[in-house]
């Protein structure tokens, strides 16, 4: 393990804390935050959470004005023909 925690409460608790930095338009904070989501959903190898939380990152890469970044995160979020998550 890399140091990622991968239980619930640690999960929710890094939701919470991204979309509070997200609703402040702390885009970098809301990053970092989701990305330890996206990490920890990952390693649950749960594909929904993976999807949301991707799809999360896009729209604050969105906010930053990184095109590319968001682009990626989106492909990850829709790897063939999964339904978006909104």
């Amino acid at each position: 393990m890399n140091g990622v925690p991968t239980d619930i409460v640690s999960l929710r608790m890094s939701h919470c804390r991204a979309e509070h930095a997200a609703m402040e338009a702390q885009y970098h904070l809301a990053v970092l935050y989701y990305r330890e989501c996206l990490e920890a959903a990952e390693r649950r190898e749960d594909c929904r959470a993976t999807q949301f939380f991707a799809l999360k990152l896009a729209a604050c890469y969105d906010q930053m004005g990184f095109a590319a970044k968001a682009a990626h995160f989106r492909a990850l979020a829709c790897p063939g023909d999964l339904p978006l998550l909104g």
